[in-house]
């Protein structure tokens, strides 16, 4: 059994320092949502792309584009960034890869 004081008599400043365990999640969240974006973006320019040439059958870069932006959300979830508004500016997200998100498709 381990004997820990009361939270009133510890400093604070000993609450506020981050430990290495606490900088390297850090770190590697950071890396995961770098991750999750460059997936999102690459997704989303190849619908763009797709789109601008006319090209039949969207249908799945729609989907792919939604599941990479999904991804993209769950990850901003994780780091603590609630709003998804920013990121749909940001990313310039198209309604119907919107309205896709978190739907399972049939395959």
């Amino acid at each position: 059994m381990s004997f820990r004081p009361p939270a009133s008599l510890l400093s604070s400043a000993s609450s506020q320092a981050l430990t290495p365990l606490d900088i390297e999640l850090a770190g590697e969240k950071a890396d995961a949502l770098a991750r999750a974006g460059r997936k999102a973006e690459e997704a989303l320019a190849t619908l763009s792309r797709a789109r601008d040439q006319g090209k039949a059958g969207l249908d799945n870069l729609l989907h792919d584009a939604a599941d990479a932006v999904f991804a993209l959300m769950v990850q901003r979830e994780l780091c603590g960034l609630r709003n998804q508004a920013d990121m749909i500016r940001r990313y310039a997200i198209p309604a119907d890869v919107m309205a896709r998100v978190g739907v399972n498709r049939r395959r």
